[in-house]
């Protein structure tokens, strides 16, 4: 007896030692929901659902339980564990998990297959999750594509609806050429560090190489390439596209934040391991481009009238306000403003989104002057938000408010005052739309006949279908949002030493 339980302790041991534990139990997760759905012959789609959730939840338990394992840096050669690459990953999963939540119920009255969807929502978040560990050019270029590739065909999930096709076909040749510019860049630095593949032995090339056009070039090209994966000014052409194209709600919450997570993780960690030595180039090069996305992105959400057109720009504007905390990094706080922003993001933009995919199914629309008078129709739609919204705006006391007060402070001391300025300036300009809409929503009027206003049967819902996981995913990010804030100091103190 007592060799069985010393077996199954060194058993469960040399699980946690495995380094990508989580993304091997992912890959099982999704292997036995292809493999079910092969023999139940997409009958029953709940079991999917509930195979795919299980192994997202044991892929947290996994990161956090190899958390306290690992010290704060390991190298295994072709990747790196780190305090970094665990929260991000922690992160992903969260998105991955929420983002289900959220989709599973439009996706059956939607009748389209489910095993597809998780499918790819799982191959993007593995994708992701390589992002933050891989060590070399060619790992992350590939994670990279998988992650892209995943959610450009997620766009196009439903095959029958022509404006998602043609949201599919702009997002698959403009990530056609983001990717081919990533390349190019990737295989500058390739030629001139001798034939390095790995971040470190990369940038200790660089450091003794005296041609520095050809490194300011591969700057420029990555630079170009991942500002389209961030939706960076003027790179953000697909985002407003693609948002209002893709006709299910959830994918299109499922790319505001995976842009939020996997993109900067990866900028961050090519730009602060291989490019230490040119920060001050890079550094103007992309303060530019956040300054111009959050004065852009909010100037043109205000005029919009498409519910998911309207939460696209401020995506736009949200990069803007997260490479401020990516810029800003320092020995002593790492990129904890940055990480803990994404954070709260994740979980408001998933809220809103939720109420948005919610309203969708029951009226068939997205536009927000139906969204006129829906307290005194539904009350608990109207719940997310008003927690969420003014939370995204940067109102006091929801989370939003503080992750964006610690952002910009911590932007201040690292002397980047323009960037700071426009960002406060921008985020008084988001409160103005946020709050139009939650006004709406308690008082206004629409002036449309009555067939428009009242909820109306959305012809691809099957009325027998209840709603109760959307509004778990509701009730979820609405309260994650306050605890988030109450919370803010042990966030914040958990997201430090991330510095690479």
């Amino acid at each position: 007896m007592n060799y069985i339980n010393n077996y199954f302790f060194d058993f469960l041991f040399s699980l946690g030692n495995l380094p990508i534990l989580p993304e091997r139990i992912l890959v099982i997760g999704l292997t036995t929901v292809v493999i079910t759905d092969l023999f139940n012959k997409g009958r029953n789609t709940i079991l999917l659902y509930r195979f795919s959730l299980i192994s997202m939840l044991i892929s947290i338990v996994a990161v956090l339980g190899q958390w306290k394992i690992y010290p704060i840096y390991v190298a295994f050669g072709d990747f790196t564990i780190s305090n970094f690459s665990y929260i991000f990953r922690f992160l992903l999963l969260i998105r991955s998990l929420l983002s289900v939540l959220l989709s599973v119920d439009y996706i059956r009255c939607s009748k389209v297959v489910l095993v597809e969807f998780l499918f790819f929502v799982s191959t993007a978040g593995l994708g992701g999750m390589v992002l933050c560990w891989g060590n070399d050019l060619i790992t992350l270029y590939v994670a990279l594509e998988l992650s892209s590739l995943s959610s450009c065909f997620l766009s196009g999930h439903t095959k029958k609806d022509i404006r998602s096709n043609e949201a599919t076909t702009k997002f698959l040749l403009m990530g056609g050429a983001s990717s081919s510019s990533l390349s190019y860049g990737f295989s500058l630095l390739h030629g001139i560090s001798g034939g390095q593949f790995q971040l470190d032995k990369t940038a200790d090339e660089l450091l003794l190489n005296q041609h520095l056009i050809v490194i300011f070039i591969s700057i420029a090209f990555i630079t170009a390439g991942t500002a389209f994966k961030l939706s960076l000014v003027p790179f953000h052409q697909w985002t407003p596209d693609v948002y209002e194209g893709v006709s299910p709600t959830p994918v299109v919450a499922f790319f505001s934040v995976t842009s939020k997570v996997a993109a900067p993780a990866l900028f961050t960690r090519l730009f602060g391991l291989i490019f230490p030595h040119f920060s001050n180039e890079w550094h103007m090069v992309i303060g530019l481009l956040a300054t111009s996305s959050m004065i852009l992105g909010n100037l043109i959400a205000v005029t919009q009238i498409s519910m998911k057109r309207m939460l696209a720009y401020p995506s736009i504007s949200q990069i803007g306000y997260i490479m401020i905390g990516v810029l800003a990094a320092d020995p002593e706080n790492g990129y904890a403003s940055m990480i803990t922003h994404t954070f709260i993001y994740i979980l408001m933009n998933l809220g809103t989104f939720a109420r948005t995919t919610s309203f969708g199914l029951r009226t068939g629309t997205d536009n927000i002057r139906d969204y006129a008078g829906l307290y005194m129709k539904d009350p608990v739609l109207t719940f997310s938000p008003v927690l969420c919204s003014p939370s995204l705006g940067g109102i006091p006391p929801p989370s939003g408010f503080f992750g964006k007060l610690y952002l910009f402070w911590h932007g201040w001391k690292a002397g980047l005052y323009p960037s700071v300025l426009v960002a406060l300036i921008t985020s008084v300009i988001s409160i103005y739309y946020y709050l139009k809409i939650i006004k709406l929503m308690f008082t206004g009027k629409n002036g449309r006949s009555d067939a428009s206003t009242t909820y109306i049967q959305n012809p691809l819902v099957s009325p027998s279908i209840s709603k109760s996981s959307i509004e778990i995913a509701i009730i979820i990010c609405a309260l994650a949002s306050i605890l988030s804030g109450i919370l803010i100091d042990p966030i914040i103190g958990i997201t430090r030493n991330t510095l690479f």
